[in-house]
């Protein structure tokens, strides 16, 4: 039985379907439960950790929605086909793709080999061409449809020692503009998060000193939550941003003004 004292007071994605790529931990995992809280179906992608990504689908079902677990790698075509056919076989025509899933990588660009690059490259932007590209017609044939792309502040205005890193979550940046501007007339809109430091297991190659130089550079003094970025994803997604498209939002602290 559900414990409907945690449901919201409004519903207001009650009936779609919500996939969203590496949801099994960190941002990916709030903005899942975050969704199915405001009444949307929820397919969690996940590339290995099965358990955790079930751990997730059972907060989500305690909102009363339906949600699936589904393994795949978003840089792989073959992963994605199963993804998606997995997630309408189970929830029906997706309606909100959050293209969460990606790499990070600390190191200088001297030190960042070829393997490493290609890496980064098919993961955060390869695989959010796929999955966005696998996700259209359903939208189109409906003229309606919540594409969000998660990329970072170093995204927006570049990161030492994260060249490779920042490289593709500009590439995001632009991916996201240039596609809004294509859909513009179908009902369907596209836009991003470009979150700042957010206190995820990403953080951890950061030792605690560079972590509080972090929270003093941030106005507002601290590292961001998962749930911060999440509640973005969620107004992005909402009927309420429907005149919001190619845009950024960047839940940063201040970080970056």
């Amino acid at each position: 039985m559900a414990n409907t004292s945690r449901f919201s007071t409004t519903r207001p994605l009650f009936g779609q379907t919500a996939l969203i790529t590496g949801a099994s931990r960190g941002i990916g995992a709030a903005i899942a439960t975050t969704l199915a809280k405001a009444g949307a179906k929820i397919a969690v992608n996940y590339l290995t950790q099965a358990s955790k990504a079930q751990e997730i689908v059972s907060e989500c079902e305690l909102f009363g929605i339906h949600a699936i677990a589904v393994a795949g790698d978003v840089s792989k075509k073959n992963d994605v086909d199963h993804l998606f056919d997995e997630t309408m076989h189970h929830l029906g025509p997706i309606s909100i793709l959050v293209n969460n899933a990606g790499k990070a990588q600390s190191n200088l660009l001297l030190d960042t080999s070829l393997e490493d690059f290609d890496d980064l490259l098919a993961v955060n932007l390869k695989g959010l061409f796929m999955c966005t590209k696998k996700a259209l017609p359903t939208m189109l044939q409906a003229q309606q449809g919540r594409i969000i792309n998660i990329s970072s502040v170093w995204g927006m205005v570049g990161g030492s020692c994260e060249v490779a890193y920042s490289t593709t979550k500009g590439g995001v940046i632009a991916f996201t503009k240039a596609l809004a501007k294509e859909l513009g007339s179908t009902g369907i809109t596209v836009n991003a998060v470009a979150p700042g430091a957010i206190s995820t297991d990403m953080m951890s190659a950061y030792s605690e000193e560079d972590i509080q130089k972090i929270r003093e550079e941030t106005p507002l003094g601290r590292l961001g939550t998962p749930e911060d970025v999440a509640h973005s994803v969620l107004f992005l997604a909402s009927p309420e941003s429907s005149f919001l498209t190619g845009q950024i939002i960047s839940p940063n602290g201040g970080l970056v003004i």
